[in-house]
């Protein structure tokens, strides 16, 4: 117990880091996900988008943070660490984002798009007032399923040389050549986990007054 009270500073100081990477991809990539799944809708682009989502569903995020970080500045900008990282963050989940999204549109009635027209609402009313709240419902369960998988992966940000938590309780690990960092660490991702786990629940459960 005394060594899991030294280490913790340590490994709190990774967590803040894990935490700004994962509140900043969601407050990026959901937007831009949303907006990318009613783009699909648009012919001229709809192939553009699904390129892309295709690209970014279909790499893992590692090759995407080292192509980023590694691989960009050999033929444009050199990114921070930080910016690199949270732009493939950004970038690959807003497209799985776009793909969760866009069966949420598929599944309102169209009925009720009919019903919009006759109400002479515009696309902007009728994609704000009809299909978002309705969308917003369907997909819940499957958005959150992809932020706790967020909570995985930003582990992942260690290949640029950022001090997460992981990276923080390995550091500790060879340095002490011990196992209880690394289990602290893994700990630590169970309650963050977990916590986010009740309130997804929590949160489907205000949004079941369509039910």
């Amino acid at each position: 117990m005394p060594y899991i009270l030294e280490i913790l500073p340590q490994l709190l100081d990774g967590l803040k880091l894990t935490l700004l990477v994962f509140a900043l991809t969601l407050v990026l990539s959901i937007p831009f996900g949303m907006l990318l799944a009613f783009l699909l809708r648009v012919p001229v682009v709809k192939w553009v988008v699904n390129g892309y989502v295709w690209i970014m569903r279909g790499t893992p995020l590692l090759v995407q943070l080292i192509i980023i970080f590694y691989a960009l500045p050999m033929i444009g900008p050199t990114l921070p660490r930080f910016p690199a990282a949270l732009l493939a963050f950004t970038l690959n989940y807003a497209a799985y984002f776009a793909e969760i999204f866009r069966g949420g549109i598929k599944a309102v009635p169209n009925g009720q798009l009919e019903a919009a027209k006759v109400l002479k609402l515009s696309k902007w009313q009728t994609i704000r007032y009809v299909q978002i709240p309705q969308v917003v419902k369907i997909v819940l369960p499957s958005v959150f399923n992809e932020v706790i998988n967020l909570v995985k992966d930003s582990s992942l940000i260690y290949v640029v040389g950022l001090g997460d938590l992981l990276r923080a309780g390995k550091i500790a690990m060879s340095r002490d050549v011990s196992l209880v960092p690394i289990m602290t660490a893994a700990l630590i991702y169970l309650i963050l986990i977990g916590g986010l786990t009740i309130i997804s629940k929590k949160i489907e459960q205000r949004f079941d007054y369509y039910k």
